[in-house]
């Protein structure tokens, strides 16, 4: 399948489906879901990174179980834009992900996700780093797909 804009992927969801946001870490995934009426991300769950088998069938799981009809992927942009390595492997994982799940997918930049979570854990919530590390990735998953959601939003 090919990757979408996030505008055409809201377009192509059936009424009441939901989108699965991915934050895609080295050793964990984020997981994120929005409500039906795509106005709302919240943290999910987490799975480890794996072989993309068993992840696919992790997040194909969670699509089936949440009614979910598209994924929102972040996209490792360079602080400048440009999009290095890590942004044409995360492209690739996205584009096997999707023809793996049988899902739409975009990507959403996710530039400073991670730490815009840690700061607000560390300052607003005072949580410890042991509870930070359990909640961060799924937290990050919600942040990005919260930006893509707003700034799809009325398109």
């Amino acid at each position: 399948m090919p990757l979408f804009n996030m505008t055409d992927l809201r377009a192509q969801l059936a009424p009441g489906q939901r989108l699965l946001g991915i934050d895609l870490g080295s050793r964990m995934i984020g997981l994120a879901l929005t409500d039906v009426t795509l106005m709302l991300a919240s943290p999910f769950s987490e799975i480890p990174r794996g072989k993309l088998a068993i992840n696919a069938g992790a997040i194909a799981r969670v699509a089936v179980q949440q009614d979910v009809g598209g994924l929102v992927v972040g996209l490792p942009l360079s602080l400048d834009g440009s999009a290095g390595p890590a942004a044409q492997a995360a492209r690739d994982w996205t584009h096997a992900l999707s023809l793996a799940t049988r899902l739409p997918a975009a990507m959403a930049d996710e530039r400073l996700s991670s730490s815009a979570v840690n700061r607000f854990l560390i300052g607003e919530a005072d949580m410890t780093r042991k509870r930070r590390a359990e909640v961060v990735d799924r937290m990050a998953a919600a942040y990005m797909l919260q930006g893509a959601l707003d700034a799809s939003a009325g398109q």
